[in-house]
C-alpha cells in the first residue's frame, strides 16, 4: 500500500485554500508545472481524480472533497510529532508579530502546540498592523511576522491565501441608502485599497461611514449595522455574516498573507514559522 506523502498533501491543501494551481505554486514555493506533477502523483496514489475543470480553472471532485479533511488531520499529527521531537531541549526567546486577524483565529491553538513541545522557549507576542510589523521585523525587533502581503519579499517562508468577503451585520444595515456605506481601517490597509478599487471599477457609489484604527472599532461599526466592510472569514462571527447578493457588491480578489522570518531568527523561531505556515490556513 502506498502512503500519502505529507509534501503532496501540503500542496493539495495549498490548492484548496488558494483556489488555483498558480496560487498553490506560490504558497509552496514551486513552479506551476511542479505543482501539477505533484497533483498527478497524488491522484495516482489515491486512484481517483482529485481535480476537475471548473469554469476557467479547476475545482475539487467528490474524492478531492473527501481528501481535504483527511489531509488536514494527517498533517496535524505530522506537525505534532515533528514538534515533539525537535522542541524538548530547545530554549531561548521567540518574538512574533501578527495582525489581529490571526491573533483571534488560528494562532492561539498553534502557539499552544508550540509551547507544549518547546517548554523552555519564551514567547513574546505583538499584535499590530502589517506595515508596522514589517518594519519591526526589518529592525530586528521580531523573529516572525504574519503580515498582509503587498509584494513578494525575500524573508517569506510561506504564503496563506484567503478569499476577501463583503461582510455586514446579520441584522442588515440600520438604514437603506443609495451609496454603499463602508467601515474601513485607517490608511494604510490592503483591504481598504481593495474595497475602494473594486467599487470604483464597478461604478458603485460609496461613502466611508465609519473609520477605525483597530479591528475592534471596525467590528463594532459593522455589528451595529452602520456599514459594510471587506475582510476574510476570520472577521465573521455569529453577528457578522457575508453580505447577501441583494447588495450587488462587486467581486474582490484573494487576500495573501505572508509568514516572514527575521534574518537573525534562531532554530525555535524557524520551527514555529514552519508550523505556522502549514497550520494557519482556515479549514474549507
Amino acid at each position: 500500500m502506498e502512503t500519502l506523502d505529507p509534501d503532496l498533501l501540503r500542496t493539495f491543501l495549498a490548492f484548496v485554500d488558494g483556489g488555483s494551481l498558480a496560487r498553490a505554486a506560490s504558497a509552496v514555493g514551486r513552479s506551476p508545472s511542479a505543482v501539477t506533477a505533484q497533483m498527478q502523483r497524488l491522484e495516482e496514489i489515491v486512484g481517483e481524480p482529485l481535480l476537475a475543470p471548473q469554469g476557467r480553472g479547476r475545482g475539487l471532485t467528490p474524492a478531492g472533497e473527501d481528501l481535504v479533511g483527511h489531509a488536514r488531520r494527517i498533517l496535524a499529527v505530522h506537525a505534532e510529532a515533528w514538534l515533539a521531537l525537535k522542541g524538548a531541549r530547545a530554549g531561548g526567546r521567540v518574538a512574533i508579530g501578527t495582525t489581529q486577524d490571526f491573533a483571534d483565529h488560528g494562532l492561539p491553538d498553534l502557539l499552544r502546540a508550540f509551547a507544549a513541545s518547546h517548554p523552555r522557549v519564551r514567547i513574546e507576542l505583538r499584535v499590530g498592523r502589517s506595515l508596522e510589523l514589517g518594519q519591526a521585523l526589518q529592525a530586528g525587533q521580531l523573529d516572525i511576522a504574519i503580515t498582509m502581503r503587498q509584494a513578494p519579499t525575500a524573508d517569506e517562508v510561506s504564503l496563506i491565501s484567503e478569499p476577501m468577503l463583503w461582510l455586514c451585520s446579520q441584522k442588515g444595515l440600520a438604514a437603506r441608502e443609495e451609496e454603499v456605506p463602508l467601515a474601513l481601517l485607517d490608511p494604510y490597509c490592503g483591504f481598504r485599497v481593495a474595497a475602494l478599487a473594486a467599487l470604483d471599477a464597478a461604478g458603485r457609489r460609496y461613502r466611508i461611514a465609519a473609520g477605525s484604527a483597530s479591528l475592534a472599532g471596525l467590528r463594532t461599526a459593522v455589528d451595529a449595522g452602520i456599514a459594510l466592510t471587506l475582510r476574510t472569514r476570520r472577521f465573521a462571527h455569529s453577528g457578522i455574516v457575508e453580505a447577501p447578493d441583494g447588495f450587488r457588491l462587486p467581486p474582490v480578489p484573494v487576500a495573501d498573507f505572508a509568514v516572514r522570518l527575521g534574518r537573525e531568527a534562531g532554530r525555535p523561531a524557524r520551527d514555529l514559522a514552519q508550523l505556522l505556515g502549514g497550520g494557519l490556513a482556515m479549514p474549507s
